[in-house]
């Protein structure tokens, strides 16, 4: 017994196991689903692209006005809160985000209301239904990730996908509990009277149940809306994207804005579920068939428009291929990478940017389904992902050569610290880090367990942003602090700081910047190939742009103006 209670059960292996055994054996079916599931998103966001942004603000602001019994507080209210997220250019980021919304909850509702239904009538079922329930729900959303992940690769599909798993038991739930609730008098009549299964389903049970199940299916949709922030960290696009590169640079107002943007979306979507699960005798008066018809004939006719419109534009544009970006919400990758796709564009090609974690980024070039990324920190940094996916991508080389420094850093007015080894009982004896999945992390683990006199200390793990947050407090005030640091990085050109000596080389010495690229890459595309293996550039550079970011320059404004400024170099890299 003692030793079945000191040996670890291998819980993870045999989960890792499983999802293998599905990754490999179920490859084709994953792959038809994603290619559908993504074909479908890029034709309902490429629709609702093709419709002029106030054409559509007004249409949704005259909808809602009939809807909502002709009452003009409502309407006026979606019309401002649209064209407020149009005047902070995240339109298209609200397109992404409501085709991600829109279509988890419809699978989530198709799937989920056949379940209640299911649990409503049979014991057994509930029985066996409820506990997965149970997990569902109280799962945290980030774990969903890895499947996805690992079962569609990158993009809207897996964050569908974890958004279906996690928003889906609230529809469920009420669609068993709204039918358990109708009264038995009423099912005994329905009975005597010799109504079949499905009459009584679809005469009763399912009228009667309606008010709960439009309430799960509300709940449904605002925690697939949740998800978005969490979705983005695998390249699923929309306002969560904005959220958490704002997380990761501690911008509280660009954080606060796309906040601002989901909360629109967020009432306006639960206003309109609301009003479709009205009681019949507040639904207003009915139009004749008639009009009916001819509205309905007029929105498809509108719909058909925009849609062949938007497929068209989106075919149609005169461009050399395109390109997909992968990058994480880091600074030295936000630089490069918006430097590098503006080059690209300029010669032609459609460049697409998706934001995701660092493991996922390697994951996904390895995996084919990102193009390239300007983010490789070799050899110490990214150690661990270029091991295991090496043999799986292609390796251009160096655009900072050298010049990127990984280790452990202190404002300068901490003159009694000037290595490692000094380091006693200073900031109450933590280093504040950042991302976990970050080589940077395992580097300081390994410093704290290297150094005798840092056996009582612990890294914090957190963010970019917060490490940043946390700096400038303590600055402010003249607290001592420890952080891990890396070159290049704006924080050397905006406070007066020292890294400390390392005499056992635990946080490593001098890196490079790598730019990795998919496998069939110089095949497919050797002209932007080239341009990649061309890129090179000093650590100055990168450090200049990241300054004009922090400062409050766009990314894309500040890395098109250095490109103005430094066209000779730019030249290099096309020739």
């Amino acid at each position: 017994m003692l030793d079945f209670l000191q040996q670890q059960i291998p819980l993870a292996q045999w989960i890792d196991a499983g999802v293998d055994w599905l990754t490999q054996h179920l490859s084709g079916l994953f792959s038809f689903l994603q290619t559908v599931g993504q074909a479908v998103m890029d034709f309902m966001t490429n629709t609702l692209s093709a419709v002029p942004p106030l054409l559509l603000m007004v249409l949704l602001a005259i909808t809602a006005y009939f809807v909502f019994h002709r009452k003009w507080w409502i309407p006026i209210i979606v019309f401002l809160g649209l064209l407020l997220i149009y005047n902070q250019e995240m339109w298209q980021d609200l397109l992404n985000t409501v085709t991600l919304v829109i279509i988890s909850s419809l699978v989530a509702i198709v799937i989920g209301v056949p379940l209640g239904i299911l649990m409503s009538k049979s014991e057994v079922a509930k029985s066996i239904i409820q506990p997965i329930l149970d997990v569902m729900q109280t799962m945290p959303g980030f774990v969903y990730l890895i499947p996805a992940v690992a079962f569609f690769g990158v993009g809207m599909v897996p964050g569908v996908f974890a958004s279906v798993i996690f928003s889906l038991p609230p529809t469920v739930r009420m669609t068993n509990l709204g039918i358990r609730q109708i009264s038995t008098e009423l099912v005994e009549a329905s009975d005597s009277f010799g109504g079949t299964p499905w009459q009584k389903l679809f005469k009763l049970d399912l009228p009667l149940a309606k008010g709960s199940i439009f309430a799960g299916i509300n709940q449904t949709i605002m925690l697939a809306l949740s998800m978005v922030v969490i979705a983005s960290m695998i390249g699923a696009p929309g306002l969560g994207v904005g959220v958490l590169a704002a997380v990761q640079r501690s911008d509280v107002g660009n954080g606060f804005v796309y906040g601002v943007g989901i909360v629109i979306l967020a009432i306006i979507m639960d206003r309109f579920t609301q009003a479709m699960n009205r009681p019949s005798s507040q639904q207003g008066q009915r139009l004749s068939k008639k009009k009916r018809m001819a509205i309905n004939g007029a929105v498809a006719i509108g719909v058909i428009f925009f849609a062949v419109y938007g497929v068209y534009q989106a075919s149609s544009g005169s461009n050399r291929g395109t390109i997909t970006l992968g990058y994480a919400q880091q600074d030295d990758q936000v630089v490069s990478t918006n430097v590098m796709a503006q080059v690209l564009e300029e010669q032609g090609y459609n460049v697409n940017m998706t934001s995701l974690d660092i493991p996922v980024v390697w994951q996904a070039v390895a995996n084919g389904q990102v193009d390239a990324n300007t983010g490789a920190w070799l050899p110490i940094t990214h150690q661990a992902q270029y091991e295991e996916f090496k043999d799986d991508l292609d390796d251009l080389g160096p655009h900072i050569d050298k010049e990127a420094k990984l280790g452990l850093v202190v404002p300068s007015y901490m003159d009694d610290v000037d290595s490692i080894e000094d380091l006693d009982d200073q900031a109450n004896q933590k280093i504040t880090g950042i991302e976990p999945g970050a080589g940077i992390v395992s580097a300081t683990d390994e410093t704290l367990e290297a150094y005798p006199n840092l056996s009582d200390w612990e890294q914090t793990i957190s963010s970019t942003g917060a490490m940043n947050a946390q700096l400038e407090r303590a600055i402010s005030s003249e607290d001592e602090i420890v952080v891990t640091g890396w070159s290049p990085y704006w924080i050397f050109q905006r406070y007066d700081l020292k890294y400390l000596d390392d005499p056992k080389g635990t946080m490593g010495e001098a890196e490079s910047i790598d730019t990795i690229a998919r496998l069939g890459l110089e095949e497919d595309m050797p002209e932007a190939y080239q341009i990649l293996d061309n890129f090179e550039w000093e650590a100055s550079d990168m450090e200049s742009i990241m300054l004009d970011i922090e400062d409050g320059a766009d990314p894309e404004d500040a890395a098109s103006d250095w490109i103005d400024e430094n066209r000779d170099k730019v030249d290099s890299w096309v020739e």
